[in-house]
């Protein structure tokens, strides 16, 4: 160990949004070149969508510390600074009452540093919550690995598990042929277009839980402020965590998560999401590490 004189700041996790209020508002106005009253409105939160996306930020809207100290290079009005000899180990983290750092080495880093952001964005407001939407997305996505739909089935395959779409021999001239599957799959439905349009493999599953469809895609971009329709991938690049938490919001999922640790409620919880209990054993047994960590 050894000390070092550093500063920290206080209240590191602000969100200015629409609705907010305060100096802080005014400043960021001023900044922006919009009229400065003080609160924070639709042609703020249109100003700063427009700066995040000039200066390649997520233009989500969203003034949180990234932002600011991009635009001001200082913290906020309202943050205090302290200056201090500190001694250094290395500290755990708690982000909003979230413990994200003691989920070090338990799932991989990359995941961890997603999870501030996605957080103060889709309501994962406690360490319950947080564990329950991490045991689903590493069991569905095989440990944090698998981030796009594998649809590159055999001909027995697709007649055991899409068998109406594959009356007769059709399935033999599908096999293997990823592309041609998911457009004659996802077809027709979630908003894609027919088969021909190959809609149902450009919006195929993406993100730890499989955001699917052309509907899906569109109401994730609406919300993330980035256009997913026009390039799907970043579905499973950049936003493979919070397309999951769009998926447990939108299907308010929350409120089941609330209900407690116990098994029945990972089973209710592992019945939206899967639409029935496949892997429940491999989620109770995710959910209980994460949450003794985190708790």
């Amino acid at each position: 160990m050894h000390f070092e004189s550093i500063y920290y700041i206080k209240n590191r996790d602000m969100l200015l949004k629409n609705g907010s209020e305060g100096a802080d508002v005014k400043k960021l106005q001023v900044k922006l070149g919009v009229e400065s009253i003080g609160k924070f409105g639709p042609k703020t939160e249109a100003a700063v969508k427009a700066w995040q996306k000039a200066n390649g930020l997520t233009a989500d809207g969203i003034v949180g510390p990234g932002t600011w100290n991009k635009m001001f290079g200082t913290p906020t009005q309202e943050t205090t600074i302290v200056k201090e000899d500190k001694i250094i180990p290395q500290p755990v983290a708690s982000v909003g009452g979230l413990k994200i750092d003691k989920l070090r080495g338990h799932i991989p880093d990359s995941v961890i540093s997603q999870i501030s952001d996605t957080a103060a964005k889709f309501n994962i407001t406690n360490n319950l919550r947080l564990a329950h939407f991490l045991a689903q997305c590493g069991h569905e996505s095989g440990g944090f690995k698998a981030v796009s739909e594998n649809v590159n089935y055999s001909a027995a395959g697709l007649k055991g598990i899409f068998g109406k779409y594959f009356p007769g021999n059709l399935a033999e001239s599908y096999a293997r042929n990823p592309q041609k599957i998911a457009s004659r799959v996802y077809g027709g439905r979630m908003g894609n277009g027919p088969e021909a349009t190959g809609d149902g493999y450009k919006f195929r599953g993406r993100g730890f839980i499989q955001l699917t469809g052309k509907n899906n895609y569109t109401q994730f971009s609406k919300f993330i402020g980035e256009d997913c329709v026009a390039n799907p991938d970043l579905v499973a690049t950049k936003y493979s965590l919070a397309s999951a938490a769009f998926f447990f919001d939108s299907n308010k999922l929350w409120a089941i998560c609330d209900k407690g640790a116990d098994n029945a409620t990972i089973t209710a919880v592992t019945k939206r999401v899967n639409g029935g209990a496949i892997g429940l054993a491999d989620r109770i047994k995710h959910f209980n590490e994460y949450y003794k960590l985190l708790s």
